[in-house]
């Protein structure tokens, strides 16, 4: 039978498993908010080298015109902006070039072309970074859907100044624009994320939404090779400097809102695209992320059937009940330190936040289950589709556009 000795057995030790595991976790989130913390104390310094901010965009989303006039309102002396279109015809495209207009000669529009064999993100990326021009020092890469701080870039280029650093990059927090599910849940997946990156630069990855490298180094580790049949310019990326050992420095004060709102066609088709390209570009982390969330979820599903079978039956109850209820608030808690982060680092947006501090500490605790599906998704397809086109993920190496 299902609810056996055998099987109160077997969540007892999963049990005390997923609460040893969870206290681990716990201390890797104090260290990362400590870290969090450092760095946003830190001066950046006055390293002003010429600079490039790419931005790719394709069509409509909220807020856009503001988050593209926060592209061009850095503090940054010595930099311009570029975006980049597939074609004119984009519905952005209209946006893009007042933006640009108004933008003090900072500036530029380009218009990439269809893509072939690769992400258009990628092909819009690799576009502009062969059109740019010789003066560059630095090239950034940001979303059109963050909306960067005033000294964001900043920030993220001075740790450039040590040449030994292959990249610097940051995350970005979600912000609801809706209180409907899916942009809650939106915003709860997207958390944990951040405690994935840290101060071990040889662990990090980048981001492809705040990027900085130096063009250097973009050409020694053969990034726009790695790019060529690519539908990731973030993991492509990290794959290029890892395969040359440079190591990737992690700035949570960079950290980047974004402010979102999805119905759930929305949200299952961003977060199993996510998984999805983890899966083919990172299949290590893919599957210890996967087993791990697996684990978790039939942990605690499995203690909250024993439990009420227990209780109903008249049996004592308690200490499975405790089994089940200590991983949830560990999760909690890790997502507190989450929120106490993001508060600090954008204290204009402090009481919003904290307004919002339910979603990760309640809401997020039950997110593996919907990181589960995305895992058990990404098995069943290699197929994404990604602002109107569908692409077919055969390899790293090798992605097919099977429809626009």
């Amino acid at each position: 039978m299902l609810f056996s000795a055998y099987m109160e057995n077997l969540f007892i030790f999963l049990g005390v498993l997923q609460i040893l595991a969870g206290l681990y976790l716990v201390y890797e989130a104090a260290k990362w908010l400590s870290y969090a913390r450092r760095r946003t104390g830190t001066d950046p310094g006055f390293y002003s080298p010429r600079t490039a901010v790419l931005c790719p965009c394709k069509g409509m989303e909220p807020g856009l015109e503001r988050n593209l006039t926060a592209l061009c309102e850095f503090d940054h002396q010595n930099y311009e902006v570029f975006f980049i279109l597939a074609s004119e015809s984009d519905p952005a495209a209209s946006i893009v070039k007042r933006v640009a207009s108004q933008a003090r000669g900072k500036g530029h529009v380009i218009f990439a072309g269809p893509a072939q064999n690769c992400g258009e993100k990628v092909h819009n990326l690799r576009t502009a970074v062969q059109q740019l021009p010789a003066e560059f020092e630095i090239m950034v890469f940001a979303d059109s859907d963050g909306r960067p701080g005033h000294s964001w870039l900043r920030r993220l280029t001075a740790p450039l100044t040590d040449s030994r650093i292959g990249a610097s990059t940051t995350m970005r927090w979600l912000i609801p624009n809706k209180n409907n599910p899916p942009s809650l849940l939106l915003a709860a997946w997207n958390a944990p994320i951040l405690t994935m990156l840290g101060e071990d630069a040889t662990k990090n990855f980048c981001w492809g939404g705040g990027t900085a490298i130096r063009k250097s180094v973009f050409d020694q580790s053969a990034v726009m090779d790695e790019w060529q049949n690519s539908v990731s310019d973030d993991y492509s990326m990290t794959s290029a400097l890892q395969r040359v050992g440079r190591p990737i420095v992690f700035l949570p004060e960079c950290l980047t809102v974004s402010y979102v709102e999805t119905d759930f066609a929305g949200l299952m088709e961003f977060t199993n695209r996510q998984i999805l390209i983890t899966r083919v570009y990172s299949p290590k982390m893919w599957a210890i992320a996967g087993a791990t969330h697996l684990l978790f979820c039939v942990t605690i599903a499995l203690g909250i059937l024993l439990t009420l079978e227990d209780f109903f039956a008249g049996r004592p109850s308690m200490q499975l009940a405790a089994l089940t209820f200590l991983p949830l608030l560990l999760a909690s808690l890790r997502g507190a330190f989450r929120v106490t982060a993001a508060q600090e680092i954008f204290p204009a947006l402090k009481d919003q936040i904290q307004q919002q501090a339910w979603i990760h500490l309640l809401l997020g605790i039950w997110i593996p289950y919907l990181y589960s599906v995305n895992f058990l998704a990404s098995v069943m397809t290699r197929k994404i589709r990604w602002r109107g086109i569908r692409y077919e993920l055969i390899s790293a190496q090798q992605t097919n556009i099977i429809g626009r």
